[in-house]
């Protein structure tokens, strides 16, 4: 497979509280995901730069949204973040490579700018230890 652009995402859908997939990548406006490493520093006094030791994966996504109170769309998705307490599934797939994991969002902040765009930002953590994996 040649080189891609992050153009026509396949998936890219999150869990009601219920635990329904619901796609809702025409809500979404950009992302940011990561997958970090956490390092634990081992450096001796013998030493004369760093040394560690790679620790735990983690995973971390932020949602831009624009506000769609449609059924099964990102509203209904997200309105329920303040009142419950579950992971969502939170699935991505772009040129054929998924990335899914389960999810904490833990917050659904609505903005409406001055000149009236109403958008949110929705942050969300890794909720259940598995290493995240792109298939």
């Amino acid at each position: 497979m040649a080189k891609q652009s992050g153009l026509g995402w396949t998936t890219l859908s999150v869990d009601d509280a219920a635990g329904s997939a619901q796609v809702i990548k025409n809500d979404v406006t950009s992302l940011d995901f990561a997958t970090p490493r956490a390092v634990q520093d081992v450096t001796g006094v013998d030493k004369s730069a760093n040394e560690r030791l790679l620790l735990l994966a983690d995973f971390s996504i932020t949602l831009n949204i624009v506000f769609n109170p449609a059924a099964n769309q990102s509203h209904d998705v997200f309105k329920t973040v303040p009142s419950t307490s579950v992971a969502r599934t939170t699935t991505l797939t772009v040129g054929g490579k998924t990335l899914a994991n389960e999810v904490l969002y833990t917050d659904y902040p609505l903005s409406r700018s001055a000149t009236g765009e109403l958008t949110a930002k929705v942050p969300g953590v890794l909720a259940d230890g598995t290493i995240p994996t792109w298939a």
